[in-house]
């Protein structure tokens, strides 16, 4: 979302500097913590079958605001095996209200900022990037090699885009995809659904953001842990939503 008009970033430059020196020197995560020791944990949690599966699954995430950056952090937090992120655009204290970024990460681009941040959770979750604004043109080869592709883009004509260009140029991967998630209506009008043989879809398909009842937070992360989940579901054999 772009910024909402009036407001005005009004940091001094000894705060961006703080910014910069805090994003350059994050805590090292492998000093902290053995591949065997965070497979051991997630192992014990889902069984060595289960998290077999989850290690060798390759999903790509388009959009990384609200829904992507969540999606990223529920996602790394079970250990999927590989991500692949995709996003043009850099963090901004708009942001904040919803997104999995700290103050340290505002002005980075969202790429690097979120890949830093899944590696405090877990540093063995291989994490590609690809910081490129997504086109009818490069969606063959930029999705070539992932298993699942997840749609996490705010802007409608985005998100039109990239179902459209996955289902006519990529019709074998499985999409899943988001709208409707603005404001603070009932959480219960959310719902995952099947829309054909590997396209999904989640959220409550018509509420948009509107003065006062915005993207937030809490249903913006609702919708994303719902696509979080129809994901682990597709990877772990399910088929229906």
């Amino acid at each position: 979302m772009p910024i909402p008009q009036g407001f005005t970033p009004s940091a001094s430059q000894a705060q961006l500097e703080a910014r910069r020196t805090a994003f350059a020197t994050p805590p090292n995560p492998l000093a902290m913590v053995s591949e065997s020791e965070v497979r051991d944990a997630l192992t014990e949690r889902h069984s060595a079958a289960t998290q077999a599966k989850l290690d060798a699954a390759h999903v790509a995430i388009a959009g990384l605001g609200g829904l992507g950056s969540t999606i990223a952090v529920a996602l790394t937090r079970i250990g999927v095996g590989h991500l692949h992120l995709v996003d043009f655009d850099r963090v901004d204290m708009t942001n904040l209200n919803r997104q999995q970024y700290f103050l340290k990460d505002v002005g980075e681009y969202k790429t690097e900022a979120l890949q830093a941040n899944l590696a405090q959770i877990n540093p063995f979750v291989e994490v590609t990037i690809d910081t490129t604004k997504v086109s009818d043109e490069n969606v063959s080869a930029l999705f070539a090699n992932d298993d699942i592709i997840c749609e996490a883009f705010d802007v409608p004509e985005n998100k039109t885009l990239l179902v459209n260009a996955v289902l006519e140029q990529l019709p074998g991967k499985k999409l899943v995809s988001a709208s409707g998630m603005a404001g603070f209506r009932s959480s219960n009008l959310v719902e995952t659904r099947r829309v054909s043989s590997n396209f999904y879809f989640c959220g409550d398909g018509v509420t948009a953001p509107k003065p006062g009842a915005g993207l937030m937070a809490p249903r913006v992360g609702i919708v994303a842990c719902h696509e979080a989940n129809m994901i682990t579901r597709l990877i772990l054999g399910e088929q229906e939503a």
